[in-house]
Formats: structure tokens, C-alpha cells, sequence
């Protein structure tokens, strides 16, 4: 997340847009007063007694679900209750076997969710802990007793107690600061902003709240770390009570359901109508055409079961926790949620933002500029000069990252050639900071090195109006451009011994610009280059200026034109129903605030796009929960870790085009299961209804339809480990219901045409007209023809490995002759007769093979059509 620098660094983007403005603030004693406190801190009575009346300054914490509450959690799964009901229909009529091969089934699809989802559980709850762990706070022994400080676990502190800040220091609390020595704070965890802000401890005016909660430069939060400075501040909110807090609460929210919910509910749904309509249609036909009663509902339910994918619960999982696991211990990706990774592989839009992302947490220099606006390397160095000087006789601890960038491109030895002679800071109201150096062998002069933001410095240069305003211009092309611009000037003073102050920053010789452009990550341009080969659109949601977002797109390699680019301005002007068709032809989204991050994120899943936000703040927490998937940087906020469904281990692009690889690859083999067992379902469904009407026996026995089941769910098992085509990490792998429903019917009838050209061959070819009725040699011949047929369904409609790099056999292609061995060899084997099956007579395996060639020759006729469609 980034906004525009912030006064501390001097640079000519202005701030970004601020938060909803606040009523006025309250004085220093105003607030100690409320507090029951004071400067010299709380006494350790006091203390515990808030402690006890407060709480703990800790994070509410979410209690993880049990493995038991996971179990039965699993059961919500529509095809699960489908089938529990199946099964417990089947108790009723006292169905013993069927009963228990389905109440089976069950068991072994929930325990396999419950414990995927408790092994992803496990793998993060060692993200949820609070990076800070102490503080220095101010107390006394009693009232008499003068104050110290010490060092207090973050956990004690309470509202009133007194705490002092340096640098690095994390702010433990909200706090309210009382004074200040060149306090800048990183607060990017809570606003965006990708530079450091300048507080002070003075009162606010009450004419002067429009800053925002967060723009207050008295107030601190919990979340933001020290850059610079120093600060003695008044805790005035612990614990729940916290703006991190309030967002962490917020994470408890419900979401909206993910692609993978939407997809799941609406195949499921489908089917369940079909499945709920079979077992009366097979009973009322039954009874009007051949006068059977209840002793069909057996073979009824079992049919209802052989259109359900009764395994999809245990291949989601299968498929979706070994691609979590693959990705936690290869990549550092780990996926809270498991069906995240499925909603990762369906991603066609990822919104990102700029810095940390794109761009590295730093600037560094692109030109430096002479009055002239030609390259003068003699800026560079007067600019290194001074940031030089100032850190070491300012004593500031580390210098901010525009000085850091000057001094990384310049020459030590040009540097520290000059001896430092004084420094005057900056200050975020001069904008500008100054060093004063004496050349070697000049002695009696001293040189004024001035260093800052453009119209402040020119503003105390010796120029003309034209000139000023030429100069100005210059600096302006150069920030419209996206470059952070710094101004250079230069002044010789007679040597003396007094102090320096900014009253001597008069009159100076303006010596250039100096300009800065955002790092960018080494791994950002190949990532983008693999998304858009995998059918994903980045956008950028940024708080920086639209200049700065669109140079650092624009030097990455994407096409972003200045059309391309929306400010946040532009997005409220704009009505709900018009955002989402603005949204989808919009690249880069700038001046971005915390609402319209979400409503963005809202408006592009309302266009039908599947989602992905990265953020790592407590701001971005509305817009990870808006998105089907959220997506966190271990060193995000701990609230946007909790609220995220996948958390890398750095904030990178790559991690996440590796992560949206694995989530088709899963996804893929998800939806090659879905079409391969549906359309072979429906087929065999269709093709046992028909013949139980034309046939004055039960086509097949319920014992040989669940066993027949049972190896064609077994060997479908072999889709969660098969490798997916490349084309199919490609584009996006969305279910889509409608698509899947046509995709079935169409195939499903084929194999419907397959089995009865198969009931024709056994009712015909073998026995001739009239003797139909050998049941034994009925059952036993389709049983083999259905083991056969799935066996080709598995090989042809795969979407695995073809060609020259499929020469070897993969697990689909071996279960597949494991279903083709037990179809042939299961009804001659002494298990036959146990389950009703009889040895076939060989002119069967001869009509056999032609049905089943002419079967494969069609349904590859059939893939080829639709692959051509669909291209």
C-alpha cells in the first residue's frame, strides 16, 4: 500500500487525500485531565487497577475450530447431505450394504476436509502473534516517588500510563504524544502512505481538523513504527479500544461467497435436482409398467448414488491440500482457506498496489539537472553533500530514503572531501534542510549547501521572477513525469563561529533539481509478464500521485496510457451502476483511500471478474474481505494476515504467479473430475432407466451399481495427482454451471448411446429375439461394458498430458487400466458369483471391442468440436 510522500520528505508530490475529517481535538491537559494522569506517569496501584478494569493490551483473538467442529462443519456440503440422506433412506428399507458403503462415504470425504483444514489452520497460527513485544514506560512506586522508566511487556500498558519513543520503536498503543524532537512515523500499516509523516506534540487549532484521524499530528496508533526522532506520549486507548483493533473486530465479518462457493452451489444444485427426481421417477415408472412396488427403492437409491460424485469432497480436498502443501514448502505460500486456492487458479484480476509490490519501499536517482535542465553531475554531489553533513552534525540516526538514494549514487570521496562545519535539520515547514562545509585550502569562507522541496528553496534564491517561474516549470514537467523532484542551492558566508540558523538561508545560488524515481522490484516486470500469460489483469490501487503510479507501470512494460489512469476524485463522481464497466478498462487506480480500494474491488467482481486484492495493512482489511480472494505478505498488519485467505512469505508478485499456477492446476483437475464422472453418471443413469422399463428384470443388481461405483470413484481418485495440459494453466479455471450442464448432457448422452448399443449387443446378438431374460449374463456383460466405457471417458476427456510428453503413463492413465482389468476380470473370478456376475462367452468381447471403438471415435470427434468452440 503507498500514498504520496509526506511533508517530512520534501518532495513536490503533495499529500494524498486525507480521512474523513474529525471534530476538534482536545488540548494536552484536556486529555491528561481525562485520563487521570501526568507527566511523571501512573503509580504501579494505579496501573493495576486500570489493568484490571481495562484488560490486556492485546488483539481480540479468534479461538481456531476444533477438529470435531470441522467434521461436522463438512456436512453442510450439499453433495455430503445429499448422500447422508441417501444413506439413511437406505437404513430405513433396511438396505444394510448400501447404507453403509454411502454412511462410509461420508465419513472418510469429512475427516479428509477437517484435516486439510486443520493442517492450513495450523500453518498460520504462528502469523498471529503482535511483532511488538515491549515498550518504555514512565511510572512511579507510589505518589511520592520520583518517575522511571522501564521496560514493560506491551501486554501491561493501560490507558494513562506515560511511554517513551525512539527510533525503531513500534508504537504500542494509541497514543497521544506530549512532546516531540523530530518525530516521523511510519504509519503504512494503517493509512497507505509509503513515506514516513512528521508529528509534534503541539495543540491542534479547532479551525484545523481537516487532516483526518490519522493525518492529526499529535495523535499516534497503534500499528505505526518510529522512523526518526523522539517522543514522550500519553497512552489513551489499549486493547479492543485500538484502531487496529476496530479493524480486527471487522474481520470476524461475513464475506460475500468466494468463486469457488458460487461455482460448488451451483453444479451441486443442478445435480441435486436430478438426484432428488430419480428415485420417484424410477419407483412410479416401475410400478406402472412392470408392477413392482417398494422392492425397487433399493435399486432406486442406488441410482440416485450413481449419479452423484460421491468423491468430490475427498478430490477438492485431495486436490486443494496437496497444492497448499506444494506451495507452503516450494514457494512460502500459504493458504489459510483451501478452497482460496481453487478462487486463486479462477483469478482473472489482481489488484495490487504500487510500492512493495511494483516498486521497492525506496527511491532512487534518476537525473540531476542544471539551471539549464541538462545533466550536471555537479548537482549530485552538492546534493550529497548536504544529506551527508546533516546526518552526521545533525545527529539524526539513519538517513530518510530520498538522502539515502543521493548518497547510494554519489562518490564517498567527492562526499567527504568538505569538512562539515554545522547542519541545520530539516523541518517540515521550511521543507528544506541545510549543511555548511568548508572546502580544503579555502580558508575564511564557509559554503551553504541547501537541499529541499523546489519552491522553498527557490523561494530564498537570487533570481528573477521569469526565472523562478522558468525554473519552477522545469521542476514540474519533471514531477508530471512521475519523478520525485529535490532543488539544490548554494551560498558562500564569510567563516564564523556562531551558530548557523535558517535566517542565513537568504540570497542563495540556485545550482539544480535532483530527481528521484521509485525503485523498482527486481521480480515485479517477469511476474507481470507471467500473469498476462496466464490471462490475469493487474491493477494498480495506489494512494501515490497518478504520475508516479503511471511511470513506475509504464518502466515495468505495461501498456498504461494517461486514459488508463483514474483518481479518486473521478471514482466518486461516478454512480455504483457505472463503476464496474469504468473499473474493467482501468489500469491504474490513484489517490486511492482505504473505501475506494473496496468499492473498486466491488465493483470489478460485480462486472463478473473472480478477484484477487494483495494489501498489507489495516486499511486494505474492507478490500481483502470485498475480493473472493485475499491475499497478505507475512509482514503485513495482523489484522490483514487474519483476514486474508493466503499469506506469502514476502510481498511478491512471483509467489503469487506461482500461486495462481497451482490453483489451476488443482482447479483443472477438479473440473476434469466434475466432467469426466458426470457425463458418465448421467449416461449410465440414463441408459439404467431405460432398460429398467424395457427389461423384465432389474438391469442391474443395487450390489453391482454400488461396486461399480466403487472402483470408478477409486480410480477417479488418480485426477487429484494428474498433471494438466499447459493450456489449461493458461486461462482462468472457473466452474460454470451452465457450461458443466451443457458439457454433461452432451456427453452423457453419448455414453447413454454406448451403453444401449451394449444392451443391444446382449439382448440380440448373443441370446436372439425372445431370450433377454438371462440375468446373470446381463448384468455381467454391462457391468464390464461400464467399467470399459469409464475407463475410455477417463483417458479421452482428461485435460492431462497428450502427445510426445505423455509417452509414459500417469496416474489417470494407470487407474485407467486398473477399472478396464476389474471390468474384464471381475465377472469370471470366483468374487462373480457374489456379486451375481457369470463368465461372458467370447463373441461378446468381439461386438464389445467394435462398440467401444466406434464409443472412442466419437467421443474424440465430440472433444475436438467442442475444443474448437471453445477456442
Amino acid at each position: 500500500m503507498d500514498r504520496a510522500p509526506g511533508p517530512a520528505f520534501g518532495a513536490t508530490d503533495p499529500p494524498s487525500g486525507a480521512e474523513q475529517p474529525v471534530p476538534a481535538e482536545p488540548t494536552v491537559l484536556e486529555v491528561l485531565r481525562e485520563l487521570g494522569t501526568g507527566p511523571r506517569g501512573l503509580t504501579e496501584a494505579e496501573a493495576g487497577e486500570r489493568l484490571a478494569r481495562f484488560g490486556a493490551n492485546v488483539l481480540p483473538s479468534r479461538r481456531e475450530a476444533s477438529r470435531l467442529r470441522l467434521f461436522v462443519r463438512s456436512l453442510r456440503d450439499p453433495f455430503t447431505a445429499v448422500l447422508l440422506c441417501l444413506g439413511l433412506v437406505s437404513a430405513a428399507v433396511f438396505a444394510w450394504g448400501t447404507a453403509s458403503v454411502i454412511l462410509l462415504l461420508v465419513v472418510v470425504s469429512c475427516a479428509l476436509r477437517a484435516a486439510g483444514e486443520h493442517r492450513a489452520d495450523r500453518s498460520t497460527a504462528a502469523l498471529r502473534e503482535l511483532v511488538a513485544t515491549t515498550a518504555t514506560v514512565v511510572r512511579r512506586a507510589d505518589a511520592d516517588a520520583a518517575p522511571a522508566s522501564r521496560e514493560l511487556p506491551v501486554d501491561e500498558l493501560v490507558p494513562g500510563d506515560v511511554v517513551r519513543l525512539g527510533p525503531g520503536d513500534l508504537v504500542p498503543a494509541d497514543v497521544r504524544l506530549l512532546r516531540a524532537r523530530g518525530l516521523t512515523v511510519h504509519q503504512s500499516a494503517l493509512t497507505g502512505e509509503s513515506a514516513p509523516v512528521a508529528k509534534s506534540a503541539g495543540d491542534v487549532p479547532a479551525d484545523d481538523t481537516a487532516a483526518g484521524l490519522f493525518g492529526q499530528p499529535h495523535r499516534c496508533f497503534q500499528g505505526s513504527s518510529v522512523v526518526s526522532g523522539s517522543a514522550t506520549a500519553v497512552v489513551t486507548a489499549t486493547g479492543a479500544r485500538t484502531r487496529f483493533a476496530a479493524a480486527h473486530g471487522r474481520a470476524d465479518g461475513r464475506r460475500a461467497p468466494s468463486a469457488f462457493d458460487r461455482s460448488v452451489h451451483g453444479v451441486s444444485w443442478i445435480l441435486i435436482r436430478f438426484m432428488l427426481l430419480t428415485p420417484p421417477l424410477v419407483l412410479m415408472a416401475n410400478a406402472a409398467l412392470r408392477g413392482r412396488g417398494l422392492e425397487t427403492l433399493p435399486f432406486a437409491v442406488a441410482v440416485a448414488v450413481g449419479l452423484t460424485p460421491e468423491m468430490l469432497p475427498v478430490l477438492v480436498t485431495t486436490c486443494l491440500a496437496r497444492g497448499a502443501a506444494v506451495l507452503a514448502r516450494t514457494h512460502g505460500v500459504i493458504a489459510k482457506r483451501l478452497p482460496a486456492l481453487h478462487d486463486l487458479g479462477a483469478v482473472d484480476v489482481l489488484c495490487v498496489d504500487k510500492t512493495g509490490t511494483l516498486t521497492q519501499d525506496r527511491p532512487v536517482v534518476d537525473r540531476s539537472l542544471g539551471p539549464d535542465g541538462h545533466d550536471d553531475p555537479e548537482v549530485l554531489r552538492w546534493a550529497a553533500v548536504n544529506a551527508w553533513w546533516t546526518l552526521h552534525l545533525a545527529d539524526l540516526p539513519a538517513p530518510d530514503a530520498l538522502d539515502e538514494a543521493v548518497l547510494e549514487r554519489a562518490e564517498e570521496a567527492e562526499v567527504t572531501a568538505y569538512d562539515g562545519i554545522a547542519a541545520v535539520p530539516f523541518d517540515p515547514a521550511r521543507r528544506l534542510s541545510t549543511a555548511v562545509v568548508r572546502t580544503p585550502g579555502r580558508l575564511g569562507a564557509h559554503t551553504l549547501v541547501v537541499k529541499g522541496d523546489v519552491r522553498a528553496v527557490l523561494e530564498r534564491c537570487a533570481l528573477t521572477d521569469d526565472e523562478r517561474a522558468r525554473l519552477a516549470a522545469l521542476a514540474g514537467l519533471q514531477a508530471r513525469q512521475g519523478l520525485r523532484v529535490l532543488a539544490v542551492a548554494t551560498a558562500e558566508r564569510p567563516a564564523r563561529t556562531r551558530d548557523y540558523t535558517p535566517a542565513d538561508e537568504r540570497g542563495l545560488t540556485f545550482r539544480g533539481l535532483v530527481t528521484l524515481r521509485d525503485d523498482l522490484a527486481p521480480s515485479a516486470a517477469p511476474a507481470l509478464r507471467d500473469l498476462a500469460e496466464r490471462a490475469v489483469t493487474v491493477k494498480v490501487l495506489t494512494g501515490d500521485h497518478p504520475g508516479t503510479a503511471l511511470r513506475a507501470c509504464r518502466d515495468l512494460g505495461l501498456a498504461v496510457e494517461a486514459a488508463d489512469v483514474l483518481s479518486a476524485d473521478r471514482i466518486d463522481a461516478v454512480a455504483d451502476a457505472d463503476l464496474p464497466e469504468l473499473a474493467g478498462r482501468t489500469t491504474v487506480f490513484a489517490r486511492c483511500t482505504p473505501e475506494h480500494k473496496t468499492r473498486i474491488t466491488r465493483a470489478l467482481r460485480a462486472a463478473g471478474h473472480t478477484v484477487g486484492f494483495l494489501g498489507d495493512g489495516v486499511n486494505d482489511l474492507p478490500a481483502l474481505r470485498a475480493a473472493d480472494v485475499g491475499i497478505a505478505p507475512r509482514g503485513a498488519a495482523d489484522v490483514a494476515r487474519e483476514g486474508a485467505d493466503v499469506v506469502l512469505a514476502e510481498k511478491d508478485l512471483t509467489a503469487i504467479a506461482h500461486a495462481v499456477g497451482a490453483g489451476r492446476h488443482a482447479g483443472g483437475n477438479i473440473a476434469t473430475y466434475l466432467r469426466v464422472t458426470l457425463s458418465s453418471n448421467l449416461g449410465n443413469v440414463i441408459a439404467m432407466l431405460s432398460a429398467g422399463l424395457l427389461l423384465p428384470f432389474l438391469p442391474m443388481l443395487p450390489a453391482q451399481v454400488l461396486t461399480q461405483n466403487l472402483c470408478f470413484d477409486a480410480a477417479q481418485l488418480a485426477f487429484a495427482h494428474d498433471r494438466p495440459h499447459p493450456s489449461v494453466l493458461r486461462r482462468p479455471t472457473v466452474l460454470r454451471p451452465r457450461g458443466l450442464l451443457r458439457f454433461i448432457t452432451g456427453f452423457g448422452m453419448l455414453n447413454a448411446v454406448a451403453d444401449l448399443a451394449t444392451f443391444g449387443v446382449l439382448a440380440l446378438a448373443l441370446h436372439g429375439p425372445g431370450t433377454g431374460d438371462d440375468e446373470a449374463v446381463f448384468h455381467s456383460g454391462w457391468f464390464t461394458e461400464n467399467l470399459l466405457t469409464q475407463a475410455l471417458v477417463m483417458l479421452l476427456l482428461r485435460t492431462g498430458r497428450r502427445g510426445a510428453g505423455g509417452r509414459r503413463p500417469g496416474p489417470v492413465a494407470w487407474a485407467a487400466i486398473a477399472l478396464a482389468v476389474i471390468g474384464l476380470a471381475l465377472p469370471p473370478s470366483p468374487l462373480g458369483p457374489a456379486l451375481g456376475l457369470t463368465a461372458l462367452p467370447p463373441l461378446y468381447y468381439a461386438l464389445l471391442t467394435a462398440v467401444l471403438l466406434l464409443y472412442a471415435g466419437c467421443l474424440l470427434l465430440a472433444r475436438v468440436r467442442r475444443e474448437r468452440r471453445s477456442a
